[in-house]
């Protein structure tokens, strides 16, 4: 009976369970149906589309030409020139082996830079010429491994490269010459246009253009190089752009990429060509593949749009020859050992326009450019701080307008004795202090800005915030930060951690940290418009592209960019600059002579003790004098500001104290010619 009943108990399970199998399958099929009722049917057109989609697809021609760089007066600083190219475009279906026919056929008609062959060009051209032979490199073990997923065909193949015997490799002139047009043949993604060379003959480009049936995927065209109507003249800042065979520098692959550029686009590598590419990149042509394997032109290219640079070349030309003749001057004079390089920068301090900016070294008998220093090769400034110096003095009232003080040669404990030159300069107010350059006058400061009053032996107390109170305002002053210039590359100079008290003195007089000539700048353009700290910048307009030898249509005007307003009251503003116009039109300032009283100058001259290592040992072992000027003129309308700056122009010498006056010489021939060109109203 028990058993009668277990089996029915077993059928009745097997009975539901065949019932819940049935019902799920049904309801799978009803499923299943309905799916495919809506792709099929409702949303035919959706899926169709998607399909047009996934067997549509482009691809873009060689990289159009840029737009052309022009200086404030629309003179062209760089341009296009044309050049005779030979292209190659992959079509869908060519085999590698039909490539190396191709080029087989092509080698001998043009003559291309096989020289730039490596050893792994040969290897990989060898691989797909013989790859039975390649094939053979390979164990049965290996080839398990393979066959089994452990190791991937691209692992496999790069076995094969590999193990390719040197031997193998040691191809004649001709076959380098094919090897390396397979290697540009395939250079880059498959269906992109490749440049197989550029500048061709007119032979070259004749044969190629009248062949190209017999060699399927080689064709001609047009391409293009930058050209300097005025030579090299600012070519440094100008910089450069990569060729057809560089394409995208490896480092930047992945920012170009993600901007839609292909690896083997031109792009700009330096300076403005790097910092305006969004300008001044070409529109590149774009075809559609299409189901013959042929492209047809979907979009025209275009040439980048132009851009207006602040910079008058002729005003540049001048300064450049003004420091070359200067340079070479300085070093027939005694005391110029060390002495190698000047700059020189001019903006306008209202707008922050850069209106030439120079530099120029001397490397045995040749002088070479040396422009690039001025952003990142900082100089002990000297004096020239002293305006800002100033200005902390009064905000914090340890000085106050035209109060007197005894300049003296000061000594506090630790300290050797300090003076402010060969002579004291007795008792003097602000703005002798800043027409004779008076470093007694700033120490006294300096030490009520500490906390304590001088008096001779003094112990002085190391007070951090005595340093952040002098730095916070040569930093609002652009001195120690970066100015912001419209360039991909710029030093923000260098700041000492030196906890020892006395360096508050050197700090004050311009001797405790550097500071490039750019930062300089922006901070005596600061001065000379009452307190705006503006980006320096080189770019004033863009324009669009134009089909002919015209300037195109303005898109674009570079306004003013007021980084700070220095934080400081009017009347202490007013104080430093009055104390600037002394320097260079009171009896005795220190820097008469240097800009024309014609022009109303203001300005400040500047002598740093720098420290050089002459000898590569990683020692600093000379001391070397640097002599600096910072000026801007008409000092009741500023349109003006100049920098002159002159590294290591003397040194100390046992037989002489001679000091070339080199920095003095060019400020006043550039200044001289600036108010030939420009007048001062």
């Amino acid at each position: 009976m028990k058993k009668r009943k277990k089996k029915l108990n077993y059928s009745k399970t097997i009975h539901h369970r065949f019932f819940f199998f049935f019902f799920i399958t049904i309801l799978l099929f009803l499923v299943v149906t309905t799916r495919a009722f809506q792709v099929m049917m409702l949303d035919q057109k959706k899926y169709a589309k998607k399909l047009e989609a996934l067997s549509y697809s482009t691809v873009s021609g060689s990289s159009s030409p840029r737009g052309r760089i022009y200086d404030r007066n629309y003179n062209i600083l760089v341009d296009n020139k044309s050049l005779k190219t030979i292209v190659y475009q992959k079509k869908k279906g060519t085999s590698n082996k039909d490539m190396i026919a191709q080029a087989e056929k092509i080698a001998p008609h043009i003559s291309v830079e096989y020289y730039r062959l490596t050893d792994r060009n040969k290897r990989e051209y060898y691989f797909a010429k013989e790859r039975e032979y390649c094939d053979s490199l390979i164990t049965k073990k290996e080839q398990e491994k393979f066959e089994q997923r452990k190791i991937t065909e691209k692992e496999l193949n790069e076995l094969k490269i590999q193990r390719i015997d040197e031997k193998k490799l040691e191809f004649s002139e001709e076959e380098q010459k094919i090897a390396y047009l397979f290697y540009l043949m395939n250079k880059g993604y498959a269906y992109d246009e490749k440049l197989i060379k550029s500048d061709a003959t007119d032979e070259e480009y004749a044969y190629v253009s009248e062949n190209m049936e017999l060699l399927e995927g080689f064709s001609t065209k047009m391409d293009w190089e930058r050209v300097y109507p005025y030579g090299d003249s600012l070519k440094s800042i100008l910089g450069t752009v990569s060729t057809s065979t560089q394409g995208v520098p490896a480092e930047l692959k992945d920012y170009y990429l993600e901007k839609g550029y292909s690896l083997n686009d031109r792009v700009g590598l330096s300076y403005i060509e790097k910092q305006y590419e969004e300008y001044l990149h070409g529109e590149k042509a774009v075809y559609e593949v299409v189901n013959s394997h042929e492209i047809e032109l979907l979009k025209e290219g275009s040439r980048g749009k132009d851009i207006v640079l602040t910079i008058d070349i002729h005003l540049q030309q001048e300064v450049e020859r003004i420091l070359e003749e200067q340079i070479r001057r300085a070093k027939t004079e005694p005391n110029t050992d060390y002495y190698d390089h000047s700059s020189v920068i001019i903006q306008d301090p209202k707008t922050g326009e850069i209106l030439a900016m120079a530099g120029k070294k001397i490397v045995g008998d040749q002088v070479i450019d040396n422009t690039i220093s001025i952003l990142t090769s900082p100089i002990t400034p000297g004096s020239i701080v002293k305006g800002a110096s100033m200005l902390v003095g009064y905000n914090t009232g340890a000085v106050h307008i035209g109060e007197k003080m005894l300049d003296e040669c000061i000594k506090v404990a630790g300290v050797a004795e300090k003076c402010s030159s060969v002579t004291t300069l007795g008792v003097i107010d602000d703005i002798t202090a800043l027409a004779k350059s008076s470093n007694v006058y700033q120490f006294k400061i300096a030490i009520r800005v500490n906390g304590q009053e001088y008096f001779r032996e003094m112990r002085l107390n190391f007070n951090q915030s005595s340093f952040d109170t002098y730095r916070s305002m040569y930093h609002a002053f652009g001195l120690g930060v970066p100015t912001e210039i419209d360039l991909p590359v710029e030093s923000s100079g260098y700041t000492s951690k030196d906890k020892a008290a006395g360096n508050l003195l050197d700090f004050v007089m311009g001797q405790y940290e550097t500071y490039t000539p750019m930062q300089l700048s922006q901070y005596i353009t600061t001065i000379a418009n009452g307190g705006e700290r503006l980006a320096p910048h080189l770019l004033k307009e863009v324009h669009s592209s134009s089909s002919n030898d015209q300037i195109g249509e303005l898109e674009k005007t570079v306004e003013r960019k007021v980084l700070n307003t220095i934080p400081t009251e009017p009347q202490y503003m007013a104080r430093v600059k009055e104390g600037f116009i002394a320097v260079l039109n009171s009896p005795g300032g220190y820097g008469v002579g240097y800009m024309s009283t014609n022009m109303r100058p203001a300005g400040k001259t500047g002598t740093s003790q720098s420290f050089i290592d002459t000898n590569n040992d990683g020692r600093i072992d000379t001391e070397t004098i640097t002599s600096s000027f910072i000026g801007y003129a008409p000092y009741d309308n500023p349109k003006m500001s100049i920098v002159v700056t002159s590294p290591d122009s003397s040194h100390p010498n046992s037989n002489t104290n001679y000091a070339s006056l080199v920095t003095y010489r060019i400020t006043q021939q550039v200044t001289n010619k600036y108010m030939e060109m420009y007048g001062i109203d």
